[in-house]
């Protein structure tokens, strides 16, 4: 073994750990030296959004120690940045642990003097970001490892806008969580005074600003009979979900009983990935069973979706994320602009992995469209730089992420699956499906394919091996791709455009970009 990596696992056994902790580092040793190695051989990241990994004890790992000196670092930025008071919110999910790791978040929060409102039980992601901003804190937290297998567990930092940190403060919260060095280092109790439940009354709060992005509400009472099947996929969304599809109006909802439960081993699949269609099987066969008119489903912390529908011979397919934001991207433009809604300064955001096809739409309605990088914090962001200059309507990305309306800051799922469905009731009210629409969109704009190809490497050798592959392309790209020559080259790392036919590199403009990108 390293002796780097000796040194930290002997700091376990002699520090200021556990019983149980130190057992379980003993164990380790004992008995498998090599998942020792890889629990300690670096520290867990905090990166730009946070915490994600292994649940189990080690540096490596998400556990008690790790999280409370992450929380630490963080309460140390906040109170720098908010000298006068600071409060935060903290939700999680369905994951093992994760109550403890939220409720652990929540003291180290309130022994450095911030005011702290916990939810009472697992709640949506979504309604975090709602509660930070309804609140007026200064950040937030929630526990989740979104649609990862139920070995992982994770942290999400936000700020007081109800977003994931963007620059600077992700880079000063690193640095401070860094400075923290020890565990001894962590307030770990003696504020629990200063911790508040939240439940029934902020749920109600979410539902109604759910509730008003409703565009024809008067089409739902017409197909409020629409047979509607959910699935939570064991996860936080049968919290919220099913009674806001009844504020909505809609009172022929269907739950997937088999995946109602919360449940942080995910019992009824591999993978609590609303994208895969394993996870769906069990809402699929309902659906069908049903001749129901829609299928949806979140992931754990119900802030990314998935739909069904039947095809043109009657056949359930599964839309891809891209068909997905397609239509509720064009719903909303094409929606508000009949109702006469619309405004002229209205816009929409998508991302650098996302079809193209949403600017053709948003060209086709007169919207202005923009592109930011990966992730909805940058689409928070952007909705930062033009408040009080443009209208912001939706925003949305490839992963099956939405995120409607400007209340919140970060992908939706609830309110994303309620507006699918009115999608739904209005286009029955046209005569027709989806599916149907979604065709009739290709029509009228342009086919557009796509196919995700998903590479796992796991572990301290995935990471040398990841690490290896993108020094490698980046140093020897490629000349042509299955008998394509490549003609332009876009690195969103070092932001730099090479276009190869002229030889011509300059600072790369992703919010410009209108091809398909390689990484």
């Amino acid at each position: 073994m390293k002796e780097e990596i000796a040194k930290k696992v002997n700091t376990w056994l002699e520090g200021n750990f556990d019983v149980d902790t130190k057992t379980a580092v003993a164990d380790l040793q004992k008995n498998n030296p090599d998942d020792l190695a890889d629990s300690f051989y670096k520290n867990l990241e905090f990166g730009t959004g946070g915490l994600r990994g292994l649940m189990g004890v080690g540096t490596n790992r998400m556990n008690k120690y790790t999280v409370g000196m992450a929380t630490q670092g963080y309460a140390n930025y906040l109170k720098q940045c908010f000298p006068d008071a600071v409060s935060v919110a903290i939700a999680h999910d369905s994951r093992n642990n994760s109550r403890f790791f939220a409720e652990t978040v929540a003291n180290v929060f309130a022994a450095n003097g911030v005011k702290v409102y916990l939810f009472e039980a697992l709640r949506p992601t979504p309604e975090l970001s709602f509660a930070i901003r309804h609140l007026k804190c200064q950040g937030g937290v929630v526990v989740t490892a979104s649609h990862n297998p139920k070995e992982y567990n994770g942290y999400k930092a936000y700020w007081n806008d109800g977003s994931q940190l963007v620059p600077p403060h992700d880079k000063n919260v690193i640095k401070e969580v860094d400075k923290i060095a020890s565990v001894d280092d962590v307030k770990w109790s003696g504020g629990e005074s200063n911790i508040s439940m939240l439940g029934k009354d902020m749920d109600d709060a979410y539902i109604k600003m759910v509730k008003s992005l409703s565009v024809y509400p008067e089409v739902i009472q017409k197909h409020k009979d629409l047979k509607i099947v959910y699935t939570p996929i064991h996860g936080t969304g049968i919290t919220l979900l099913p009674q806001v599809l009844k504020e909505f109006g809609f009172d022929n909802v269907h739950i997937v009983k088999e995946q109602s439960e919360p449940d942080g081993n995910f019992p009824t699949v591999a993978y609590p990935n609303p994208e895969e269609s394993e996870a769906m099987s069990y809402g699929l066969k309902l659906a069908e069973k049903l001749d129901a008119d829609i299928l949806s489903g979140t992931d754990p912390d119900a802030d990314r979706i998935a739909i069904g529908v039947k095809d043109s011979n009657g056949k359930w397919v599964l839309m891809n994320g891209n068909q997905t934001a397609v239509l509720a991207f064009n719903y909303l433009m094409e929606a508000r602009k009949t109702k006469g809604i619309a405004q002229p300064n209205d816009m929409v955001v998508t991302t650098i992995v996302t079809t193209p096809m949403i600017d053709a739409i948003a060209k086709g309605n007169g919207v202005n469209c923009y592109r930011v990088l990966t992730g909805f914090k940058w689409i928070a962001e952007l909705i930062r730089q033009k408040e009080g200059k443009e209208n912001y309507v939706i925003g949305g990305e490839e992963s099956f992420g939405l995120m409607i309306g400007d209340q919140i800051r970060d992908k939706d799922g609830i309110s994303a699956v309620a507006l699918l469905c009115e999608m739904a009731a209005y286009e029955k009210e046209k005569g027709r499906s989806l599916y149907e629409k979604m065709i009739d969109l290709y029509v009228e704009y342009g086919f557009y394919k796509e196919h995700l190809i998903s590479i796992t490497k796991k572990g301290m050798d995935g990471q040398e091996q990841i690490a290896a592959m993108m020094e490698a392309y980046r140093n020897n790209p490629p000349k042509a791709i299955n008998g394509s020559d490549v003609v332009q080259l876009l690195d969103y790392e070092l932001q730099k455009e090479t276009t190869h036919k002229q030889g011509k590199s300059g600072r790369l403009n992703y919010q410009n970009q209108m091809c398909c990108n390689l990484f």
